[in-house]
């Protein structure tokens, strides 16, 4: 059994038109790791939450994270119980409505149990390098994947008919 590592963990989700990212930094003595990835169509609260998920999902052993980050639905979801009591309620609000993301928040709780987790506010007025990288990751994501795709739809014009 390993002793738990202190960590900390910075993410940063964005939502654009047609595609959601994430960035996400982990520390752990002095060592970073970098993630970034994202979905179609997402939003940027979507994009907190996997950014969460997936940063915790990369911990090999239990681990103490401070996780930063500067969506409040994230962190209070987490820090004021918001998370658990739509668990507890099947994935409902307090007005009867199905939970938004309940995949994500189920998940993210799952890898709380597995780590300790504290979910640290941080406003976007810092300015905190670790944030500024996080959403460079991102959007270097986006950046990324409308290159795919614009090589892709450009590969696919100039790829012979086929006669059969």
């Amino acid at each position: 059994m390993h002793e738990p590592k202190d960590m900390a963990i910075y993410t940063r989700g964005i939502g654009l038109p047609g595609l959601g990212a994430y960035g996400a930094i982990l520390v752990c003595d002095g060592r970073e790791r970098e993630m970034s990835g994202g979905e179609t169509g997402a939003s940027n609260n979507r994009m907190d939450l996997l950014a969460a998920v997936e940063s915790l999902g990369a911990l090999k052993w239990p681990c103490r994270v401070k996780l930063y980050n500067a969506n409040g639905y994230l962190i209070d979801g987490m820090t004021k119980g918001w998370a658990v009591r739509w668990q507890e309620e099947g994935w409902t609000t307090a007005g009867g409505k199905p939970t938004a993301h309940s995949d994500l928040w189920e998940k993210l709780l799952a890898l709380c149990a597995e780590h300790t987790v504290a979910f640290v506010w941080i406003p976007t007025s810092e300015e905190l390098p670790e944030y500024r990288r996080c959403d460079q990751l991102a959007h270097e994501f986006v950046a990324r994947q409308v290159r795919r795709s614009v090589e892709s739809r450009a590969e696919s014009r100039a790829a012979p008919e086929s006669s059969g």
